[in-house]
Parts: C-alpha cells; sequence; structure tokens
C-alpha cells in the first residue's frame, strides 16, 4: 500500500520540532562546556558532523544512543529521553504523559 502523501502543514510543523530539538541539544552541549568533536567522541561517533546536523535539526538521536548522550552531557536519562520524545514524537508524548509532562518538558528546556 503506498504512503499517503505527507501534509506540508505537518511536514513544516516537523521540521520545527526538530529544530528545536536541536537547539535543545546544542544548549545542553554549550552548558556542558563541550565542543561537537569532544561529545562526538564522548558517545562513540566517528565523525562530529553528525552532532552538528542533529543541532540543526537535519536529524535526530536514535532511541538506542540517548542514554550514551545524556551521561555525556552530564543529564539524567530519563529526563533527557523525556524531552526528546516531546519533540520527536509529541502525538506519543501527549498519550504518555498528557498535561504532566508537557508542563515538565518545558521547565526541562528553560532550564537547558
Amino acid at each position: 500500500m503506498p504512503r499517503p502523501a505527507t501534509d506540508p502543514a505537518k511536514a513544516a510543523h516537523i521540521k520545527a520540532l526538530r529544530q528545536e530539538a536541536g537547539r535543545w541539544l546544542k544548549a545542553s552541549r554549550e552548558q556542558a562546556g563541550l565542543t561537537q568533536a569532544e561529545l562526538a567522541e564522548r558517545v562513540g561517533l566517528r565523525y562530529y558532523t553528525f552532532v552538528s546536523q542533529v543541532e540543526s535539526g537535519l536529524g535526530r538521536l536514535p532511541i538506542e544512543t540517548q542514554g550514551a548522550w545524556a551521561e555525556a552531557l552530564g543529564l539524567e536519562p530519563g529526563e533527557f529521553a523525556r524531552t526528546l520524545l516531546r519533540y520527536y514524537e509529541p502525538e506519543l508524548f501527549r498519550l504518555l504523559f498528557g498535561g504532566e509532562g508537557a508542563a515538565r518538558a518545558q521547565a526541562g528546556r528553560a532550564a537547558g
């Protein structure tokens, strides 16, 4: 069965959320005092350009790497993953956490 065409408004919203996630990750990296190359080394990446892509909103962190990123940035892994879930999968985030989770993610963004 062919995939339906992506709604342009939805695609723009997804792009905006990825860019917001990237800004949050960049702020977290800078707060940890790390360069992109240092973070890449700490999480086992061969090239720092992936960090750049994620921070610019062109990529997203795979679930299996989020724990390593949280540790490298000095952040609590559960809160780190929850914050990324809010950006990467907003509908799933809403279903899982509702208003409580949204308020917590908002607080996490303000702190980061």
